[in-house]
Formats: structure tokens, sequence, C-alpha cells
């Protein structure tokens, strides 16, 4: 069934089909106030488009509808987006699969650290003294290798092959 534009053009078949296309605006949305809402937006729309050749004006009302329908949803997954993304920057938590974590390492974590770092700790301890010396140094107070070299009192490619020993050896340990 063919509905040709009226003679008042789309705002006359709009008045004709108010009704209808309101409650298929609560069907599309599920709440009559946001339907009432996108039924005005729909008739904003008609008041200020220009009219060309349309074959069917009430498939093309229930088209437009539809569309604000989906513009809007699409803009509140937009907005949600954005504000989780905001909330989730402001407290911050980086949530997996759109849920907010706790980003505090769990019991078997913190164990599994500390046991690592005890590894870590025992290895350097068990270095020969000269790497040892020179991997505190270097690695944990951060001084460049002429500083180190300085501090010991030995020559920078000493400071060197110290740093190669105790990172070949901290290898080994914590590779087994």
């Amino acid at each position: 069934m063919n509905d040709p534009v009226p003679e008042g053009g789309l705002a006359a078949l709009y008045v004709l089909h108010r009704r209808e296309l309101l409650r298929f605006l609560v069907a599309r949305t599920g709440d009559q106030e946001e339907a009432e809402d996108a039924l005005q937006e729909l008739w904003l729309k008609l008041d200020g488009a220009s009219e060309g050749p349309i074959a069917n004006g009430r498939t093309y009302l229930y088209r437009m509808a539809q569309n604000i329908v989906l513009d809007r949803v699409r803009a509140r997954r937009r907005r949600e987006r954005r504000e989780r993304s905001w909330s989730d920057e402001a407290i911050g938590v980086a949530p997996l699969d759109g849920e907010l974590a706790d980003s505090a390492p769990n019991a078997e974590e913190m164990l599994a650290e500390r046991d690592e770092v005890a590894r870590i700790a025992s290895a350097i301890a068990n270095l020969p003294d000269g790497a040892r010396r020179a991997f505190r140094l270097h690695k944990i107070d951060g001084l460049s290798h002429a500083e180190v070299a300085e501090t010991l009192g030995i020559s920078k490619s000493g400071v060197e092959k110290h740093m190669a020993v105790a990172m070949k050896y901290l290898r080994r340990i914590l590779v087994d």
C-alpha cells in the first residue's frame, strides 16, 4: 500500500500517522518519554527538510523514525564509553571487558612476587665480590659505568667485565 505524500507534504503525513509513529518508537526504545523525544526530533527534521519526490511517504517517515532511534542508541553508547573511560582514568583502573577490576595484586601474586624478589636477592648476594659491587652500584644505585669505575678504582672495561659476569650469572639463576 503506497501512501503518497499528501498535499500538505510530509508534515501532513506525520500528523496523520503520529499515534502509530509514537507506538512504533515506544516499541523500539522501550520508554514512553524517550519515544516522545524521538517523535519531537522527527517533527523537527521534517519541518526543516526539503521535500523531494518520495514514492511512499509513510515508509519514509518510519525509516526516519528508525534512524533517529539508531542515532540515539549510538550516541548513548559513545557517551557511556566516554564516561566509563573517564571514570576508569580518574580512579586509575584499566577495565577488562568493560568491568572495573581491582588493580591490587591478589595474595597468590604477592607470594609469587615475594619469592621472585627473594630469589633475585639471593642470586645477587652469591655473585663474586667484584661483580656484586659493580652490579649494585650500576643497577641499584644508578651510577654510570664511568662512575662505578671511579668508585671501585678500576677501569671502565673492568666494570663492563664485572657487569657481564653478573648478568650471565643472574640470567642462569633466574632461568633455572
